[in-house]
């Protein structure tokens, strides 16, 4: 496996190799499609690269400063080995980058705070160190060993390697003499807990107490960095959430559903299969349920044929350039006859969706997660609806780091990951249900399950990413 990034040439070097090889093999210059593919909607694997690597460097100049300051850090070490990558591994590096090199110690220090001096805001302040690893496109200065490998390499500076690496990282942290050595170590949230028992263990006793008495566990700095998402991620994630509604309802359409023959499991392996023709991928396996008249779960089955008049609803995810949506739509499918959905499940989507405006209303910067859900379902409770919230905060992972605002069996608060707060700039996945009892059913319970991915905005505003379900979807 090569060990070194493409981002690490200049890009004036790729361009010049490609066009001496383009004038060797006698031939054009390969032209990039300055429209979309329809079936590359987010363009070619290097182009959402190119992307993604001006997201990791913006990052690391404008929200990394930021964070470091608030949380009175400066200095962050973060140890990892490869295949065993702390979770704060994918917000770090590029996205070229698919696992630790050997290993990797990422040092992060903050040279104006230590000086006393003024932040330009060019993100200049803070040393980024790679012992081990690639530079990361020039995001990183990358230390290697000293000595020099004279064989059959081409006289290539060797890669650090074991106990060494402990040596150079306390030579970096002498040189600077920071007071705070920030580590990823949670009891509470699994994305800042990070730091192995073995790599804890072969650090502190490299380094001495000098030093692994200044250790201090950066649970609010790692969640925090994952979370904060960037302004120009979404406009991407908008168009992750419009293809989201497109195949969810050209998957509840007599397009994909024949009533009487498809079963739940067509529709999902149909969605897997659109995401994958796109070049897409997805984070969990998606999920398509039934709800039908005079009919129990039990009675259905885990895999029903779909009849008419039947309740539909999915749960389905996309990932790309490293972000994640989540999204849950329900459908009716017309009885003969039948040109709307009866009033009754229209009636029962639209409790679903006061809820939702009543946690989009609580959801704000400052607040716990079980502050939210306690307000939320107070007022849920007095305008009568019969319902549970379990939202979370979603885009680097489906289930993302920040505060839960309560889990389906969990409604009195989460303890520990429902305490910490909402920050601006990170997004949530509006998750919950309401169960109406619908008139035309008998009074039979119809449970609307939705869920929509929102954006808080770096003003604190919440907002749907691009909109939210009000009407049943029609099968006819």
């Amino acid at each position: 496996m090569a060990s070194h990034s493409p981002f690490a040439s200049p890009r004036t070097s790729r361009l010049l190799l490609g066009a001496v090889v383009a004038a060797l093999l006698g031939a054009a210059a390969p032209q990039v499609s300055a429209q979309p593919h329809p079936m590359r909607p987010f363009g070619t694997l290097r182009e959402q690269a190119e992307v993604q690597q001006r997201w990791l460097e913006q990052r690391m100049r404008t929200v990394l400063p930021a964070l470091m300051r608030k949380h009175g850090v400066d200095s962050w070490v973060i140890p990892m080995r490869e295949y065993n990558e702390d979770p704060t591994f994918s917000s770090l590096v590029s996205p070229t980058t698919f696992a630790a090199r050997r290993r990797t110690i990422y040092v992060f220090f903050d040279k104006c705070a230590a000086g006393g001096r003024t932040d330009p805001g060019d993100g200049s302040c803070i040393e980024r160190i790679a012992l081990g690893g690639t530079s990361q496109g020039g995001v990183y200065e990358a230390r290697r060993a000293m000595k020099t490998v004279t064989a059959d390499v081409g006289g290539r500076q060797a890669e650090l390697w074991g106990d060494e690496q402990w040596q150079v990282l306390k030579d970096v942290l002498e040189e600077r003499s920071p007071k705070v050595v920030a580590i990823n170590t949670s009891r509470t949230f699994a994305f800042t807990d990070g730091l192995t028992s073995g790599e804890r263990d072969g650090m502190t006793e490299a380094l001495g107490t000098k030093w692994s008495s200044r250790f201090r566990p950066a649970e609010a700095l790692a969640l925090e960095l994952i979370a904060t998402r960037l302004p120009e991620e979404e406009a991407y994630y908008g168009k992750l959430q419009a293809l989201v509604w497109e195949l969810t309802q050209r998957m509840f359409s007599a397009e994909v559903i024949t009533p009487g023959v498809t079963r739940t499991s067509d529709l999902v392996w149909w969605w897997r299969q659109q995401v994958n023709d796109r070049g897409l991928g997805t984070w969990f396996q998606p999920s398509v349920s039934v709800q039908r008249r005079g009919t129990t779960a039990a009675a259905l089955g885990e895999d029903p044929v779909i009849q008419r008049g039947d309740v539909l609803h999915c749960d389905v995810g996309i990932t790309a350039l490293g972000l994640a949506t989540d999204t849950q739509h329900n459908a009716y499918v017309l009885l003969p006859g039948e040109t709307a959905a009866p009033a009754g499940l229209t009636a029962a989507l639209h409790n679903a969706n006061k809820l939702q405006d009543i946690v989009m209303e609580e959801l704000r910067p400052g607040r716990t997660g079980n502050e939210i859900l306690a307000s939320s379902l107070q007022r849920m409770k007095a305008g009568g609806i019969d319902g549970t919230v379990y939202s979370h905060p979603i885009g680097k992972h489906g289930h993302g780091a920040g505060p839960l605002l309560g889990l389906w069996d969990y409604q009195d608060g989460v303890p520990g990951r429902g305490d910490a707060r909402v920050i601006p700039s990170m997004w949530y996945s509006i998750e919950l249900q309401a169960t109406t009892k619908v008139a035309e059913w008998g009074g039979q319970a119809v449970r609307m399950a939705q869920e929509e991915d929102a954006i808080i905005g770096a003003d604190g505003r919440t907002r749907w990413a691009i909109r939210r379900q009000d009407q049943l979807f029609l099968v006819r």
